[in-house]
């Protein structure tokens, strides 16, 4: 293996064990401990990070990935009408042991959300509201942090209504992060469960 594989296999551990949570610090921290004067892509972290999610969780992974798609249908059910999506590794099908559920809804009433996932039976853990800069326009969401009586992680990302249809560009894979809606997850699980939403020459 050579040392661009290592900084990348370093710094997937890294994520994997939870030591950091971000590709860039992760990068970085693995780099310095390796000695390398170069930073390897989030894709190659990425295919790393999926493959030891692999080894170390096996059959395992699936079983877990077919549980957290149906408990995402679940909750984009009870949300139906705020046109929810799914996104993350969820949708891609690469969740490791550390992963969560990533739903979008779109709402002004955030608060009246919460209410509703509450009187799902979900915990709410924490909230916070985040504002980014898009071509010169500044974009604020809610986050909601969310543990389910099964013990699975949810974030629930509150975004106005007028933001619907806007598809970012994944800083990973490249392609555009447009994840499933409520009648495409009904129709992965009643199709192909396991189905993966990576580009294909990434696979």
């Amino acid at each position: 293996m050579n040392l661009r594989s290592r900084v990348a296999r370093e710094a997937a551990f890294l994520l994997y064990r939870g030591v950091v949570e971000e590709y860039k610090q992760a990068k970085e921290m693995a780099a310095k401990g390796l000695g390398a004067k170069f930073l390897p892509s989030n894709l190659e972290v990425a295919v790393a990070l999926d493959e030891i999610a692999e080894e170390v969780e096996g059959e395992g992974r699936r079983r877990r990935l077919l549980e957290m798609r149906r408990t995402a249908l679940e909750l984009m059910e009870h949300l139906s009408d705020l046109h929810p999506r799914l996104i993350g590794s969820v949708w891609r099908g690469t969740i490791h042991r550390g992963s969560d559920i990533d739903i979008v809804v779109y709402a002004q009433d955030r608060e009246g959300v919460a209410e509703r996932l509450r009187g799902m039976g979900l915990q709410v853990r924490r909230e916070e509201s985040r504002t980014v800069v898009k071509t010169g326009v500044p974009m604020t969401s809610h986050h909601l942090y969310l543990q389910t009586p099964s013990g699975l992680e949810v974030e629930v990302v509150v975004r106005p209504p007028w933001e619907e249809g806007e598809v970012e560009l994944c800083e990973i894979y490249g392609d555009l992060k447009v994840g499933l809606t409520l009648p495409q997850l009904r129709r992965v699980l009643r199709e192909d469960p396991l189905r993966r939403f990576v580009p294909l020459k990434r696979r």
